[in-house]
């Protein structure tokens, strides 16, 4: 059963957790409970507890943030019944274990979750070990010895929806869809539910994706590839830049699935021998949360990717995507021009598209009238006019900003520049008062001059409207939670023509991978960045025809700093490694 209020308090007292005096604060809140969240429903589905508690925000000495928080709660209930506490990661259990063990409304109602095997005993996680009666009625089920360990309530419950939800909406689906049930015309998908509204009223179908959706959002993933194998389907997400495994899914089920999605992103089904495009926008609590769908045909059926566009992430203050207070400087001074032209540069994924987000939202205002050109249009905004591409009925960049130069604008994004007759009206815009921000892919920010060049523009044309120019890439930040002092080898430091004095060791940070980092050493992402602004100097090597590396070395002369020495800035200050330096920055 869940654990009881007044048993945990007990317990937080006992181990030192909680004063008398915090404890007292606790029992009021329980005594002044709504009668609602007192139902045996309300502690079915939440873990009301440990909220009880949280909601309190009491110091703690062990947490970094120096808040009370659920691990040091299950902490203190693994100490006082002398077990080891665990955390559960959704992505490590054991499938079929779990399922050839419990059923999930077991699992749920006396929160107990199969962990795996060890040395023959089953080890399995509860949020409540002096709950005797649950465990002797799980010690029956499973028919074998089973070995305690503790997890947080909440983790367990978490674990018990992502992990039940998924599965068994699969497992359901399979069935209907192997019996002949039609679930090709299914409603159109409005808002995310609650794992209690999925569970009641909708086709397992349905139920499949939004479980998949919200798992995806919980372990902030940016994309969810759904591909088509020999034998079955596999459904990853992108977290921090790389992919993780996070389910198969029956063959059967896989077209189902695709055909659901195309359906919310108002594709065509019945089309599978050609790529289609197209986009959804979810609602979960007060957020929304916007995809983009792309399918494509591969060898055994189509393949589905889902990006998701969280609005938090796309537009966030300049001074949060990781630059220096120079390099912040700089491109403040190049946004809040009159006109001129802005560009920023690096591959796909480099964060390109949330730089530039970012920093119309920092200038935008009503006075503004602000247009985007975007292939395809990333994430809606009311603040801003955008446009699609859209080959097919002649609207091209070059077509489009010819339009939008008749609408008015103070600002216009162009996605990118990537052809002779965009390049000469982005030119001419700026040329006209505009400010025109846009993207190039070259490898850093002094290739941008000469690509310009390359696509026709004249050299005298390049001093008079480029504002500056910026490259940036994103390198994934050491995980707070497992970081550990290092220090880097000769042949590292040597591989980035450090010099290290005789004797010395340069100090680093290195993740030893933990549950918060799904062991990968990794949480979260930082931008790196190269900033050139068009100096009179500058201007003079553009005139003269000089090639990149030229203006590059000039650019470092006058107190540049490349993305290799922005990288080293940040291995230096403990924020990120020696191997993602070397992946981001090796060209």
């Amino acid at each position: 059963m869940s654990l009881q209020p007044q048993q945990l308090i007990k317990i937080l007292v006992r181990q030192g957790v909680l004063t008398t005096d915090q404890a007292d604060l606790v029992q009021k809140e329980v005594r002044s409970l709504p009668t609602r969240e007192r139902s045996a429903r309300a502690f079915e589905q939440h873990a009301v507890a440990y909220d009880l508690v949280q909601r309190q925000q009491f110091p703690c000495d062990e947490n970094p943030t120096g808040v009370l928080t659920e691990v040091e709660i299950a902490k203190a209930i693994a100490r006082d019944a002398q077990l080891e506490f665990v955390r559960i990661d959704p992505l490590d259990l054991d499938a079929d274990l779990i399922e050839s063990r419990i059923s999930r409304p077991f699992a749920k109602r006396h929160r107990m979750l199969p962990l795996n095997m060890e040395d023959g005993r089953l080890r399995v996680a509860c949020a409540d070990p002096y709950d005797i009666e649950s465990i002797d009625s799980f010690r029956r089920i499973v028919e074998r010895d089973i070995e305690l360990v503790v997890a947080s309530e909440p983790d367990i419950l978490k674990a018990i929806n992502e992990f039940y939800g998924l599965r068994h909406s699969v497992k359901r689906a399979e069935r209907d869809l192997s019996t002949g049930i039609d679930l090709g015309n299914l409603e159109a998908l409005v808002r995310m539910k609650d794992e209690s509204e999925i569970e009641s009223s909708d086709q397992h179908i349905v139920n499949a994706v939004e479980f998949m959706l919200q798992h995806a959002y919980d372990t902030r993933s940016s994309d969810i590839h759904i591909e088509p194998k020999r034998e079955e389907s596999l459904v990853r997400f992108r977290i921090d830049g790389v992919l993780h495994d996070i389910q198969t899914v029956p063959k059967i089920v896989h077209r189902a699935v695709v055909s659901r999605i195309k359906t919310m992103a108002r594709l065509d089904i019945a089309e599978k021998r050609r790529p289609q495009d197209g986009r959804l926008k979810t609602k979960r609590g007060d957020k929304e949360i916007e995809l983009r769908v792309s399918t494509l045909p591969v060898a055994f059926g189509e393949k589905a990717v889902l990006r998701i566009f969280d609005p938090e992430v796309l537009m966030m203050d300049l001074a949060s995507l990781g630059f220096y207070e120079d390099e912040l400087e700089h491109f403040n001074n190049f946004i809040n021009r009159p006109h001129g032209i802005v560009l920023v540069t690096g591959p796909t994924g480099s964060g390109k598209t949330t730089t530039l987000y970012s920093a119309l939202k920092t200038i935008a205002t009503r006075e503004l009238n602000i247009s985007t050109i975007e292939d395809p249009i990333e994430m809606v905004s009311g603040a801003f006019n955008q446009t699609a591409v859209n080959v097919k009925a002649g609207v091209t960049f070059a077509s489009a900003l010819r339009s939008i130069l008749r609408q008015d604008p103070d600002i216009i994004m162009v996605g990118e520049i990537r052809d002779p007759e965009t390049s000469q009206y982005s030119i001419q815009a700026a040329l006209t008062g505009h400010l025109v921000f846009s993207t190039l892919h070259t490898n850093d920010a002094a290739a941008s001059i000469t690509r310009l060049a390359d696509l026709e523009v004249e050299r005298y044309l390049i001093t008079s409207t480029l504002a500056g120019a910026m490259a940036q890439r994103l390198v994934r930040k050491v995980c707070p939670h497992c970081a550990a002092d290092q220090y880097l080898t000769d042949d590292e430091a040597t591989t980035l023509n450090l010099a290290v004095p005789r004797g010395k060791k340069i100090k680093v940070r290195r993740g030893e991978g933990c549950f918060e980092c799904r062991s990968t050493g990794y949480f979260g992402r930082t931008g790196i960045f190269e900033v050139l602004p068009i100096t009179d100097t500058i201007k003079q090597l553009i005139l003269q025809g000089a090639d990149a590396p030229k203006i590059k070395r000039e650019a470092v002369n006058q107190g540049m700093r490349t993305l290799r020495q922005s990288a080293l800035r940040k291995l230096a200050e403990g924020m990120t490694t020696y191997e993602e330096v070397i992946r981001v920055t090796s060209i």
